[in-house]
């Protein structure tokens, strides 16, 4: 059985014991989240898509780990104007383990 959640804006494959990175979300680690923004289940064939969500549908998971991406250098130069700005970005993200779907 699977589930396609909206988790922070975005749509994610949900399946028991998958782990996730998805945007940062709030919370401490250990704790359980629910998502109520189920768009499709699928269990063995039999599938129910949601108009925008499915009713009574649940996903709960576990944050394992709050984590940061590699860092992203934005580096502009025009040249022969002495021009140059660098700039640097690191995105935050939760590890989520799939507990249940239902």
């Amino acid at each position: 059985m699977y589930a396609i959640v909206e988790i922070a804006g975005q749509q994610f494959k949900a399946e028991a014991g998958k782990k996730l990175y998805v945007h940062r979300l709030a919370g401490n680690e250990g704790d359980s989240v629910s998502f109520d923004r189920v768009l499709l289940t699928d269990n063995n064939g039999s599938v129910a898509v949601g108009a925008p969500t499915v009713s009574g549908v649940s996903v709960k998971a576990k944050i394992l780990v709050h984590k940061m991406a590699d860092k992203v250098t934005i580096f502009k130069k025009k040249r022969r104007k002495t021009y140059k700005k660098l700039q640097g970005h690191r995105q935050s993200f939760t590890q989520i383990e799939i507990e249940s779907i239902g």
